[in-house]
């Protein structure tokens, strides 16, 4: 398993959303309190932000609309060891980050490539679960991913695997939402048992999955925070404390609304449909 968590706001230091606050990431490193699988994460941690939009130069790589793509840090060893990562994180200042931290499931990659978050485009990821026989995995859902595909994988375990499989609809059309809640409830299906907390992220809206452990939410004066469980920060807003995610759910939260959904579906829909149709998610506010 792992601890994984997301924020969107006014610009904040690395260090004060994850490092700081008692209870927080960096300490469920070692002492998780509602981790249900596993008793620490030190198999390596990640940090993905993004940085100050900037006026664009030809030939230097910014989006038209100054806006950058994430950065990433991300290490093998248990972010506790890291000497480098406190002046990082008290320098690096974003107003969208995913961080987590980390604990491999059995017979996968150790490097730090298999360390969240995964990125694509302006797409920032982490799963914090695991997934029995996953090797098999595209064939027992019948999708088709191209040998090249594979090769493209950053790591050899179930995470990477997941984030290929999701990123391959999200290119196809499929909103992101939807693609998210298909990817959980399918594997879901041929796996029972599966842990699947997803987080995702574009630096704008945080898209997130409860299937398998928990996960909490808390909104402040425009900013949100998205977490496996909730540190002991006091919230900006005395009546805005951390709220939890009911399980079998999608969140998708932004700075200035959150809303949850069960994670269900009438019919399998074949992974080539992206016409954004419905996928039998039935929204409610929270």
């Amino acid at each position: 398993m792992c601890r994984h968590l997301a924020y969107l706001g006014p610009p904040s230091s690395l260090a004060d959303l994850v490092i700081s606050p008692a209870g927080g990431l960096y300490e469920q490193s070692w002492a998780p309190r509602m981790q249900r699988y596993g008793t620490v994460n030190a198999d390596g941690f990640g940090l993905g932000w993004y940085p100050a939009p900037r006026t664009p130069r030809d030939g230097d790589g910014a989006a038209p609309d100054g806006e950058q793509l994430p950065a990433r840090y991300r290490r093998a060893v248990p972010v506790w060891a890291d000497v480098n990562l406190p002046d990082l994180a008290r320098t690096v200042h974003s107003t969208a980050v995913l961080a987590a931290v980390r604990d491999a499931t059995e017979g996968t990659a150790q490097d730090e490539t298999a360390a969240a978050p995964y990125a694509d485009g302006r797409l920032l990821f982490s799963h914090n679960g695991a997934v029995r026989d996953w090797e098999r995995l595209v064939e027992d859902l019948g999708v088709a991913l191209e040998p090249a595909e594979l090769l493209r994988l950053e790591a050899r375990c179930d995470s990477a695997l997941l984030w290929a499989l999701l990123t391959g609809r999200i290119r196809a059309g499929e909103p992101a939402e939807d693609a998210l809640a298909w990817l959980a409830v399918r594997i879901r299906d041929i796996r029972p048992g599966a842990r699947l907390n997803f987080l995702l992220t574009d630096g704008r809206t945080v898209w997130a999955t409860r299937c398998g452990d928990t996960l909490w939410y808390r909104t402040g004066p425009g900013s949100v925070r998205v977490a496996s469980e909730p540190d002991d920060a006091p919230a900006e807003d005395s009546e805005a404390g951390w709220q939890e995610v009911p399980e079998d759910s999608l969140l998708v939260a932004t700075v200035s609304s959150v809303r949850t959904a069960p994670l269900v579906h009438t019919a399998p829909r074949p992974p080539a449909d992206v016409s954004g149709g419905s996928t039998g998610i039935h929204t409610r506010r929270s």
